[in-house]
């Protein structure tokens, strides 16, 4: 297991995500991974993002165990997924597919799955039902605090909030 990086504010996966792989650059040059450009070179263009801030958004991302770096010829690399940048696709399609509906009159892109145009869901694993905010029930289970804040009575137990 990995330990969280310290961030201000409630101990959170989310904010620990985004601090590892959130900023547009990582995202951007692992959609262009995900599209089969995996050069420098390639995701530079595709990107559009200045090179050398490329170079240390794909460093980090290689250091935090997301891409690994694999030489294709002598002195140039290649970057590939790891496990945990593979189970980032999730969150990439997720970001794709609510851009298409929210920010896209025609979607630029279309992801296929045997030949039909994907329509991703979350569905638990578990039971294998599908999973909307309404069925969601939340935890605080980070200790020192509860759902709506720092916890001002530590006596307390844990408490649990409904999302609207």
């Amino acid at each position: 297991m990995v330990e969280s990086p310290v961030i201000p504010g409630r101990p959170c996966s989310i904010a620990a995500t985004l601090h590892v792989a959130g900023d547009r650059w990582s995202l951007l040059a692992m959609r262009e991974i995900l599209f089969g450009n995996r050069r420098f070179s390639q995701i530079a263009r595709n990107t559009g993002a200045p090179r050398d801030r490329l170079a240390v958004r794909l460093k980090s991302l290689v250091a935090e165990g997301i891409l690994e770096k694999r030489e294709y010829q002598a002195t140039r690399f290649e970057y590939h997924f790891t496990d945990a940048g593979k189970d980032l696709l999730t969150v990439l399609i997720s970001l794709m597919t609510w851009g298409d509906r929210w920010m896209a009159d025609d979607p630029p892109m279309i992801l296929e799955h045997h030949g039909h145009r994907i329509q991703p869901a979350m569905v638990c694993r578990t039971c294998g039902q599908g999973v909307g905010g309404n069925d969601l029930h939340l935890v605080s289970h980070a200790p020192g605090w509860t759902m709506s804040g720092p916890d001002t009575h530590p006596d307390t137990h844990k408490d649990t909030l409904q999302p609207s």
